[in-house]
């Protein structure tokens, strides 16, 4: 049986198996390494603090990832194609690695983020505009 997660250190370990995964992805991998651009040394402690106080409410995180991602947006389009990868890889790197309340919980969390980012940044993207 896996460990479900319990606290900062897990939140490290899934975050940095994640991004690793993610920037050497052939589909999504060249927003975050060619676009966006992003240090990785800067980038992966703020992604431990947002995922953290997602999970644990710390309110260790400060940022505006709506904005980042919309000026993305910006100068790449960003599909729905992209955030379903997105959370298909971020599903399954959790899935890999922990089960139990909080690995549910995060997994459930992704999906909103997912689906929310999607919505502000691509609002023609939004699933209940068909409705």
């Amino acid at each position: 049986m896996k460990p479900d997660i319990r606290d900062r250190a897990d939140i490290q370990q899934l975050v940095d198996t994640f991004y690793t995964k993610v920037r050497a992805d052939e589909t999504i991998g060249y927003l975050f390494n060619d676009v966006a651009k992003v240090n990785w040394e800067a980038h992966l402690p703020r992604m431990y603090d947002f995922w953290e106080n997602i999970l644990f409410q710390t309110g260790g995180f400060k940022g505006n990832p709506m904005a980042a991602h919309v000026q993305l947006h910006q100068k790449s389009p960003l599909t729905a194609a992209h955030f379903q990868h997105w959370l298909k890889l971020f599903l399954s790197t959790v899935d890999e690695l922990f089960e139990g309340d909080k690995a549910e919980l995060i997994k459930q969390r992704a999906q909103s983020i997912a689906t929310m980012m999607q919505i502000k940044v691509h609002p023609s993207n939004d699933p209940r505009s068909i409705m």
